[in-house]
């Protein structure tokens, strides 16, 4: 076998490689975006109505706050009501 075509099945390779790396990546954005739109429910996440260790929805990255800093928000990753001083396992802190 020459050296050309050594380097030719190398580079197929790597095409390859690099194509689907891409294709597993986009799946995992649209997986992603799908659970956020469909809305897990909260006993999917053990949501409760109070804090845990510190923790509390209104400091979560994924809470979207009501009308006031007391009022129910929604969550990006949770369906329904979500109260500020609630807590579940998908809790993230908010990036500083």
């Amino acid at each position: 076998m020459t050296e050309d075509r050594k380097f030719d099945g190398r580079r197929a390779l790597l095409k390859k490689a690099a194509g689907i790396s891409a294709a597993l990546a986009a799946a995992g954005m649209v997986a992603a975006r799908t659970a956020e739109a469909a809305g897990m429910t909260k006993a999917s996440v053990k949501y409760q109505d109070k804090p845990k260790g510190g923790h509390q929805c209104d400091g979560c990255a994924l809470f979207v706050p009501g009308s006031s800093a007391t009022a129910n928000g929604t969550c990006k990753a949770v369906a329904g009501s979500i109260s500020p001083k609630g807590w579940c396992t998908l809790w993230t802190p908010k990036a500083a």
